[in-house]
């Protein structure tokens, strides 16, 4: 499943506070930062099988494709991908549940992107799906 934990900002005089109050935390065992070297890196397929992910831009704009994994022995190379804009803007979590392969683009310079996943560091071995770049053929090249 694929949805989206809407947020907000608050602002005044002092300056603004960014909020995404509605995303439930408890789940959360470990986040990272990603940070593109430039705009036009493609950092992907990576997917998981067990684990799910959350996805949050903390500045900038990142282009993420999503699909969904049909067989972890030998997945489809033909797929339908999603194509999702994440700015940092918006203030919305991406949630995606276990089954996910992605693959992320900068759009801007300096974004960066937060992704919080719910099993330990230790897990990440037995749950490591990649694939090649240029395996799933719906991918688009062009993002802008």
């Amino acid at each position: 499943m694929i949805d989206f934990i809407q947020g907000g900002i608050a602002k005044d005089h002092r300056g603004q506070i960014r909020f995404v109050n509605d995303f439930d935390m408890s789940q959360v065992k470990r986040f990272y930062i990603i940070k593109n070297t430039d705009l036009d890196l493609v950092r992907g397929w990576r997917a998981h099988r067990l684990e799910q992910r959350w996805f949050y831009a903390l500045s900038g704009k990142f282009s993420v494709d999503v699909v969904k994994i049909d067989d972890w022995d030998q997945a489809s190379s033909d797929l339908p991908i999603e194509k999702i804009i994440l700015d940092s803007t918006e203030n919305k979590v991406l949630h995606l549940s276990v089954g996910y392969g992605t693959a992320f683009q900068a759009l801007e310079s300096d974004s960066e992107l937060l992704v919080f996943a719910d099993f330990g560091i230790e897990n990440a071995q037995n749950d490591d799906y990649t694939y090649p770049l240029d395996y799933f053929k719906n991918r688009k090249e062009q993002y802008i």
